[in-house]
């Protein structure tokens, strides 16, 4: 079984996401950044976490704009791997969708 093959929980970053951050991603060709957008990335903290940040890639258009502060957001079709970079395991986050829980906390 390799790595990247398991799958993470996403009930392990708590209860509460809070959006902190929203990013463009760019695609690449030939190890060069281009200048299409191919989705976006999210920023978010978890309070249950000690305020731990991770980012949570979504594909397509930007879906919500980045909050004066932090707002707490939910996210749809959520999905958690691990892959390795520099011999160190690492997290990849995506998801189809997210949602304001209100404005702002």
């Amino acid at each position: 079984m390799k790595l990247q093959d398991l799958i993470i929980d996403p009930r392990s970053l708590g209860n509460k996401l809070w959006l902190v951050d929203v990013a463009p991603v760019y695609e690449y060709k030939d190890n060069k950044r281009t200048e299409n957008i191919t989705g976006y990335r999210y920023t978010v903290a978890m309070p249950e976490k000690a305020l731990e940040k991770i980012n949570i890639k979504i594909d397509g258009k930007q879906l919500v704009e980045k909050p004066n502060g932090y707002a707490e957001v939910t996210f749809t079709g959520l999905e958690l791997s691990l892959y390795m970079m520099n011999n160190q395991p690492q997290v990849k986050a995506t998801a189809t969708g997210i949602t304001l829980v209100n404005n702002k906390v």
